[in-house]
């Protein structure tokens, strides 16, 4: 029997951009005619995910009302939580209420964003309870994701060869390969380095990808070529956390003032790994300071 032929993938080019950091690109571009139900509200998730990513939670939290599909809700959920301290106990507990409803807990974007949140809250086997079966290359990204933050770079290189066998072009495959090669070190640094040079022949190039350039050119002691890979990631988004932080081990590695960057990443994202350890370091060194002044 003939296999049936797929219809046209009408947000190839949406995802692609979304996946790959140009978010504005995502948002200009989503005007899509003829789309299914299903396939409007994907694209509306897409576009929604990538104001959150450029930080506009209140226009997400805003245009998605309580009649919206559960993808489209779970997205809102997202905002909420990402928006201030003060939502997030409730985001979270809406979120859960979602999970456990037998008739959408199993939604994939339900699922994506969840296991999305308990990452941010470094619950990893919380977040792996809704991500491990898989189901879309978006959600086994995720694993990999979480399981290198466990440090479980097996794991992840199980994940990925899944993700191969599924689709060994796909972007999400690609940018799972230059994580892991990262991830793993050593001669893999060159393999993640040339990924990202592809992507970025490919497609525009993004702060995403401009950081996964100078994270790998780093990571080989090249400090000059890394900083000026993310000034120019600077000059795309301003505000981007990761940028910021890179500049700052940058800065230090070349013997330059990082204090401007450091600032910035503690105004704009206070939570930040790297301003909660500057904050640590700050207070121990204030207080044997103390010490050897008393």
């Amino acid at each position: 029997m003939a296999a049936v032929a797929a219809g046209p993938d009408h947000l190839f080019n949406l995802r692609n951009n979304f996946y790959l950091g140009a978010y504005q690109a995502s948002i200009n571009n989503s005007d899509i005619p003829n789309l299914t139900p299903d396939e409007a509200v994907e694209r509306d998730c897409l576009v929604f995910r990538s104001y959150i990513a450029l930080g506009s939670y209140q226009l997400v939290i805003n245009e998605i009302d309580a009649s919206a599909a559960t993808p489209l809700q779970a997205v809102k959920l997202l905002a909420l939580y990402l928006s201030g301290p003060d939502l997030k106990e409730s985001a979270i507990a809406n979120l859960k209420e979602l999970l456990a409803d037998p008739a959408v807990g199993n939604n994939p974007t339900l699922r994506l964003i969840a296991g999305t949140v308990f990452m941010h809250e470094q619950d990893y086997n919380e977040a792996l309870k809704y991500t491990n079966a898989g189901g879309t290359m978006e959600l086994n990204a995720l694993n990999i994701q979480i399981f290198l933050k466990m440090h479980r770079s097996d794991y992840a290189e199980r994940q990925l060869r899944l993700m191969q066998q599924v689709d060994e072009d796909h972007t999400l495959t690609q940018l799972a390969m230059a994580w892991l090669s990262l991830a793993v070190g050593g001669s893999k640094i060159q393999e993640a380095y040339l990924i990202y040079q592809d992507l970025s022949e490919k497609s525009q190039v993004t702060s995403l990808i401009l950081n996964g350039k100078a994270v790998c050119c780093m990571h080989m002691g090249n400090f000059d070529a890394a900083e000026t890979l993310l000034l120019e990631a600077l000059q795309k988004d301003a505000k981007d956390p990761e940028t910021l932080a890179n500049l700052v081990v940058c800065c230090l590695h070349l013997g330059k003032p990082s204090s401007r960057f450091l600032s910035q990443l503690k105004i704009g994202h206070p939570d930040h790994l790297l301003v909660k350890r500057a904050l640590e370091a700050e207070q121990s060194f204030n207080l044997a300071a103390l010490q050897a002044a008393g």
